[in-house]
């Protein structure tokens, strides 16, 4: 028993030793790198900038009251279409009591007015009729009884504005009705039956009723930087791609780049628009976010290798050439690049193969 147990301790002895030896010999051995065999080839390369933004309807439209009041009534709701001067809402006055009260005074005076000036005018006709007074005289007195009708109907018409929003004599064109300025789809209505709304004024910018937008009119607005912006003009091709929509893609032209710039994060940005082409079958909806591709370069038929293949160092580039074992460092000048390939103009012809990344470590048998 005794005898076993020494034997069994040897061989593990002898295990560990041998397990060790073989560890660090296999360490020792040389390991041979292996890359990547690149060739260089012929084709195009563009350089295009990519312009996050979203995309908006060209002409969108705050539908605002004329008067103040509350919502009666609406008689629209956000995702429907709308013409041009058709009714959206309704707004019930509520008068301010001062203006109801001068409005209720001028009435009372013109009415005095009024009674007044038939009583003057009956006493000049029986006159007239007798010829106690001239045909001049008579004239006067008649003007003056027209007036007072017209300023008593005036004052009447304020009064019903003010307190009705609307008079008998414009009761197609109210003010209390709120019609849409432009024909398009209301993308929002931000207010309820029962809501409080005002007019526009000087201190005001008064209450949004409906946003109305003309949905066959679309552009991308976007912002590009500084360093980006001295390549672009109006009218160059763009290629926009919405997140929403998958595997889409639609066509653009740029037609505005602004003149001045805004600061974003310490960062000079210039705001630019395109027009976006958009199939009759496609939907689109307003605030979808964007990528705008404007192609800034393009070069055609000229020698090109992937641009991890080369070495930059201080304003020299190289490549290793050879394989698949032995490389070469050699220099090249380097021309457009798209991120992924870069044009070679000199140091490489069609062919001729470059080192490219690590892709295998292996032992020597």
């Amino acid at each position: 028993m005794k005898n076993f147990k020494k034997y069994l301790i040897l061989s593990l002895l002898a295990l560990v030793v041998l397990g060790t030896f073989s560890y660090l010999w296999r360490k020792s051995r040389p390991v041979e790198i292996r890359y990547e065999s690149l060739e260089a080839v012929v084709g195009d390369i563009a350089r295009t900038a990519v312009v996050t933004g979203k995309i908006v309807p060209r002409n969108e439209v705050n539908i605002k009251p004329q008067i103040s009041g509350i919502i009666s009534e609406l008689y629209k709701e956000a995702g429907q279409q709308v013409a041009e001067g058709e009714v959206i809402a309704k707004v019930k006055v509520i008068p301010e009591m001062s203006s109801l009260s001068s409005a209720q005074s001028r009435v009372r005076l013109a009415e005095l007015n009024l009674n007044q000036a038939r009583t003057d005018y009956n006493r000049e006709k029986n006159l007239y009729d007798k010829q106690l007074v001239s045909a001049e005289e008579y004239e006067k007195i008649s003007q003056a009884l027209e007036q007072a009708k017209e300023e008593y109907a005036a004052a009447q018409e304020a009064l019903e504005v003010i307190r009705d929003g609307v008079s008998k004599r414009n009761a197609s064109s109210s003010s209390t009705l709120i019609r849409s300025t432009i024909s398009g789809l209301i993308l929002d209505i931000p207010v309820k039956v029962g809501n409080t709304v005002t007019l526009s004024n000087t201190f005001n910018d008064g209450t949004t009723i409906a946003t109305v937008a003309n949905m066959n009119d679309l552009i991308f607005d976007g912002n590009v930087d500084e360093t980006e912006v001295g390549r672009l003009s109006e009218g160059m091709p763009v290629v926009i791609r919405i997140g929403a929509l998958q595997n889409l893609k639609f066509d653009a032209f740029l037609e505005y780049i602004s003149p001045k710039a805004t600061s974003s994060g310490g960062a000079n940005q210039f705001e630019i628009k395109a027009a976006v082409q958009v199939p009759e079958d496609v939907k689109i909806r307003s605030g979808y976010s964007a990528n705008a591709e404007i192609e800034m370069e393009r070069v055609e038929h000229v020698l090109t290798i992937p641009e991890s293949a080369v070495e930059f160092k201080e304003d020299s580039a190289y490549v290793y050439v050879g394989g698949p074992k032995e490389y070469v460092r050699k220099s090249i000048r380097t021309g457009l690049s798209d991120g992924v390939n870069i044009e070679v103009q000199s140091g490489l012809k069609a062919g001729d193969k470059v080192r490219g990344n690590q892709i295998l470590e292996t032992e020597e048998p």
